[in-house]
């Protein structure tokens, strides 16, 4: 039987549902006697509660349920019949007036818009590229030299220097008055690693065991802590203990040290640049990928399904109440977060969703299983044990759909920067991993 579609707005649709009173019935009746086989109540014997009874106590519920199923078929069966794309959520009022022995329902609901790709080689996108330098690389190895350094006492009257490790006491007073985090006892932190502030951290310079001073400090207006932000305090410092810092020499135990196989510094240099060369390539992407995605919205109409925003919206709002609990924030649930501030991303993030989509759909752009397997491949090279990572991944569906959208992402970048004019731009190293 034809469905009548009813269309109310540009993506917003209407079609009549009609149910027959019987057949729900017939199915409430079902499900109530099947019910009552299991259900229990006071002074009857399992399986012996009468109909009256169990259609007392769970006939709303067993209703309610019946109807949920057979709108749910009803609505699945005319939207496929009439060859629809429904967006989100129908919504299903019941009409008053329906013909004796029927129960007639009106669904609205949205479907999915026509997406229009225009012309992608008219589309300008810078893409970037960066080499990892010899410079690069010497600097990842005094990280790693730092991450195994050692400390020594230094003897009495030496003054502490960058790289030390002092331990010290203090108390700051705003106006003659304590303040919360203002005072530590035996607090150590390394002078020249932007621990502390500024200022603090150059008055403690050059002074040396068993000696204090005071000094004043302007906290920055932008502090993150607001009751003392743009304020000026005064400090006494005395410092307890000075430690110079020991790096361990760029040999062989050093590289033994970091599990090289070789256990040469040739090895250690070979497996940083390889590290470096797999983070230069995922920041790459990334960066290009952001810069395709910006020209495909640009180049791409099409009507957004209210329905599909509204949903996203709601989801950027509960994951930033979850970022506020995580970050220890009280009342992270009921804390006031306008729905409007997440409107444009909500739109921007289902606007690229439905673009992509019709992207991959238009040029067979879905991730295949070799594609799969060399991405895992590689990004599990970067933890200690590979072949955990990938079981990892490969024993859950819902992380591998993780790595199709990955997968997929990559290819659409890939494919639209083969037809959009491409402006390349090397990047330095440094540029590229403080971005």
């Amino acid at each position: 039987m034809a469905v009548n579609v009813e269309t109310l707005d540009k993506l917003e649709r209407r079609i009549t549902l009609t149910l027959p009173a019987a057949q729900i019935n017939s199915e409430v009746e079902s499900r109530l006697r099947k019910l009552s086989r299991t259900v229990k109540a006071a002074g009857f014997r399992p399986g012996k509660v009468p109909m009256s009874v169990v259609a007392q106590r769970h006939g709303y519920a067993v209703h309610y349920e019946v109807m949920n199923d057979q709108l749910g078929k009803a609505f699945s069966d005319a939207a496929t019949e009439a060859k629809l794309r429904v967006a989100g959520t129908p919504s299903i009022a019941q009409k008053d007036n329906a013909p004796e022995g029927q129960m007639v329902f009106d669904a609205t609901f949205e479907v999915y818009p026509e997406v229009q790709i225009g012309d992608l080689s008219a589309a300008e996108i810078e893409s970037a590229s960066t080499e990892v330098t010899e410079e690069a690389i010497d600097r990842t190895v005094e990280i790693l030299r730092k991450q195994r350094r050692s400390f020594a006492q230094r003897p009495a009257g030496d003054g502490a220097v960058e790289g030390d490790r002092v331990t010290i006491d203090f108390e700051g007073k705003i106006d003659g008055e304590a303040f919360a985090g203002g005072k530590g006892e035996a607090f150590q932190f390394i002078i020249g690693e932007g621990q502390m502030l500024e200022q603090f951290d150059k008055a403690v310079r050059g002074m040396k065991a068993g000696e204090s001073k005071t000094f004043a400090l302007q906290f920055p207006a932008d502090y993150h802590g607001a009751d003392v932000a743009g304020k000026e305090a005064d400090f006494r410092v005395s410092v307890k203990k000075i430690e110079a810092q020991k790096l361990p020499d760029v040999d062989e135990a050093l590289a033994k040290s970091l599990g090289i196989t070789e256990g040469t510094v040739d090895g250690l240099r070979a497996s940083v640049r390889k590290n470096l060369e797999r983070e230069v390539r995922q920041r790459v992407l990334a960066r290009n990928k952001a810069a395709v995605m910006d020209a495909l919205v640009g180049v791409s109409q099409l009507d957004l399904p209210k329905s599909l925003v509204s949903g996203e919206n709601e989801r950027l709002v509960s994951a930033a109440r979850e970022d506020l609990k995580q970050r220890g924030v009280k009342d992270a649930e009921t804390a006031p977060l306008p729905q409007d501030i997440f409107q444009a991303q909500a739109e921007r993030r289902v606007r690229l969703g439905l673009v992509v989509a019709e992207l991959v759909r238009l040029h067979n752009l879905q991730a295949k299983p070799e594609q799969l397997q060399s991405y895992l491949e590689e990004m599990s090279q970067s933890y200690e044990k590979p072949a955990e990572v990938m079981r990892w991944y490969l024993g859950d569906r819902q992380r591998m759909a993780e790595v199709e959208s990955v997968v997929i992402e990559k290819n659409v970048t890939e494919f639209v920067l083969s037809k959009a004019k491409v402006n390349p731009k090397a990047l330095a190293f440094d540029e590229l991993m403080s971005a």
